[in-house]
């Protein structure tokens, strides 16, 4: 017979779950793994809700399993380690983002790239080798391999560092492997939201000069005056579009909605890039012949490897950068949830779990 959640591990846990599509989150007791020789135990302090939770709650890829304990933006204070970690001590501030396991041997793996590795584990909804499921951080208690542990520096604030460890990923590694990381280069960013914000700041972190464009014409300000973007296009406007078109090396689309494509390689000069980051739930139309006549590119990045991350978190301490949060408590997440479907958070929400999560 097969043991419970709250028996099938020895670590006594609780959190926030989901037991159907539905996607409304319940206080769930469960168990994680005891410390092994390289695990690393600890105390979840921050979570970040990312849009990926809410298409994970309610199975809009398919690939949910339930109960589901949503949160790869998890941050904490380290409470136990195994007796081989040698990367982190009791005491010291660590992350986990989108994944807690990988075959380390493949290709990938071996090139510090374990967010391509075929046999990957997410943080969430996803087996263990020994068919127990992976949870979350909307949860009181974290347990991860010592190789998947992220060191958050002294002087970053958890909670605006926690959303970093997803959003600012994906942001970040696209950007360095594609050469969008050099000063004075001219670089879009299509939609200003989780991901947008964020990418506006490494860019200019980088050097760069930032347009963001957007098919809100309300978020020029913000754009410009809070994020040190350094102009904004109106994506509906064909005046702005047309006299922007061929000036930018390179664009990264956050967005995860359907949206034309040929507007924006317009906007590229001969051998841009655009760097597809959404995760639309319609295909793209690709235009083909723009594509042609300017050499240009479309490719796709999904999150970083464990190296670069640490490399991430540690840039982004360096020059200040954080995530723009809105700092909820676990009993509003299930209110979060429907505002983020809509849209209405600036930019990230992130649960108090160390203060707000209560067990009844």
């Amino acid at each position: 017979m097969a043991k419970s959640h709250e028996t099938e591990h020895p670590v006594k846990a609780f959190g926030l779950a989901a037991t159907d599509s539905s996607g409304h989150l319940s206080p769930f007791q469960f168990s994680r793994r005891a410390t092994g020789d390289e695990d690393v135990q600890f105390k979840v302090l921050y979570c970040g809700i990312c849009h990926s939770d809410l298409h994970y709650l309610k199975n809009e890829w398919g690939i949910s399993q339930y109960p589901l304990v949503p949160g790869h933006e998890i941050v904490g204070v380290v409470t136990e380690v195994g007796k081989k970690v040698e990367k982190v001590k009791v005491g010291d501030k660590v992350g986990v983002g989108c994944m807690v396991g990988s075959c380390r041997s493949c290709e990938s793996c071996k090139d510090d790239l374990e967010n391509y590795c075929p046999k990957i584990i997410p943080t969430y909804s996803a087996p263990f080798s020994d068919g127990t499921i992976s949870y979350g951080g909307y949860s009181d208690i974290m347990v991860a391999d010592e190789h998947f542990i992220v060191r958050i520096p002294e002087n970053m604030p958890l909670d605006s560092a926690a959303p970093l460890l997803c959003a600012g990923i994906t942001t970040y590694s696209p950007m360095r492997y594609f050469g969008l990381d050099k000063p004075g280069m001219h670089i879009g960013v299509v939609g200003l939201g989780g991901l947008g914000h964020v990418a506006v700041k490494f860019a200019k972190a980088f050097g760069a000069k930032v347009t963001v464009i957007s098919t809100s014409p309300n978020k020029k300000e913000e754009a410009l005056s809070n994020l040190g973007a350094d102009s904004f296009l109106i994506s509906k406007n064909d005046d702005e579009m047309q006299g922007a078109m061929g000036t930018m090396d390179g664009i990264v689309d956050t967005v995860s909605a359907y949206h034309p494509l040929m507007p924006l390689i317009g906007l590229l000069k001969a051998h841009g890039k655009l760097i597809m980051l959404g995760a639309p739930d319609k295909p793209l139309d690709l235009p083909i012949f723009p594509l042609l006549a300017g050499r240009k590119m479309i490719s796709g990045s999904g999150i970083g490897g464990m190296k670069e991350t640490q490399e991430m978190i540690d840039f982004a301490a360096k020059h200040n950068i954080k995530a723009d949060i809105e700092l909820i408590s676990a009993d509003y997440v299930n209110t979060a949830l429907e505002r983020l479907a809509k849209a209405d958070v600036k930019y990230r929400f992130v649960i108090d779990v160390a203060n707000t999560l209560k067990q009844a």
